[in-house]
């Protein structure tokens, strides 16, 4: 059994083969999704998700890119969408300083904010960084419980954020992009991860493993990367499947 702890099956690019795609997913060992929002809209997309499939949850959030647009009547419908009961965390959220769609400053406060929502709710966060590694950590130090309840969604970083990442309590999840041919690096990098902090996830329909590459991303792909974290770790597939599932369940409160 696998959980895909991140994947966007509400975006367009799955209009039209979404049940398909959840079918094949299951097919190839999928027993959980998590589907992550990324937009208000995104959100009330993935809560509807989850609402026609038991095998879907959903987290609320709001990426980074769109933090100037915020305002006090978009937490007014976080809360209300996070009383659903399949909401199982915030995310995904954080910070993005490669294209700078939105201001540093904003997008540090709009992730300030929801750090605060997920000690609130005790909900565990899905957390976004790109290119502001600095500012990211030095954000949840601050703001965040100790250890923080959550998890650095598609890790990228070098070997002192990662060590950051996990004195800091988180959890570690790594995408298909770990099959890259130019990925010699982040592998080894990925070797440092305890087992009891690994998670799998996608990030579909971005980043489809080098078999696929060039083509949607899809859930079912996701035994590419349990098969390269397993022989980067020295464990068997089972042994994969089976730690990040226990961690998922534990960190998600999946039943």
């Amino acid at each position: 059994m696998i959980i895909d702890t991140h994947c966007h099956l509400d975006f367009d690019q799955f209009r039209a083969d979404r049940n398909s795609v959840i079918e094949r997913a299951e097919k190839a060992g999928v027993r959980y999704f998590i589907n992550v929002g990324s937009s208000l809209k995104g959100s009330r997309k993935s809560i509807e998700l989850a609402s026609e499939h038991d095998s879907v949850f959903a987290s609320v959030g709001i990426h980074p890119d769109d933090a100037d647009g915020i305002t006090e009547e978009t937490f007014t419908e976080v809360e209300r969408l996070l009383e659903n009961k399949k909401v199982i965390a915030i995310g995904e959220v954080g910070l993005d300083f490669f294209k700078k769609r939105s201001t540093p400053d904003k997008q540090k406060t709009l992730f300030t904010r929801f750090i605060d929502i997920s000690k609130k709710r005790n909900l565990p966060l899905i957390i976004h960084n790109r290119d502001a590694a600095r500012d990211t950590v030095d954000i949840l130090k601050k703001n965040g419980t100790h250890p923080i309840l959550g998890v650095m969604h598609c890790f990228s970083g070098d070997e002192k954020l990662l060590g950051e990442v996990l004195e800091m309590g988180l959890h570690v999840s790594f995408t298909c992009n770990l099959t890259f041919k130019n990925a010699k690096r982040l592998r080894e990098i990925a070797k440092g991860v305890p087992l009891d902090r690994l998670l799998l996830e996608t990030d579909a329909p971005f980043l489809a493993p080098q078999a696929y590459r060039g083509e949607r991303n899809e859930p079912a792909y996701i035994t590419e990367l349990r098969d390269v974290l397993s022989e980067i770790l020295n464990v068997s597939k089972e042994e994969i499947e089976k730690v990040t599932t226990e961690n998922a369940k534990k960190l998600f409160k999946i039943p």
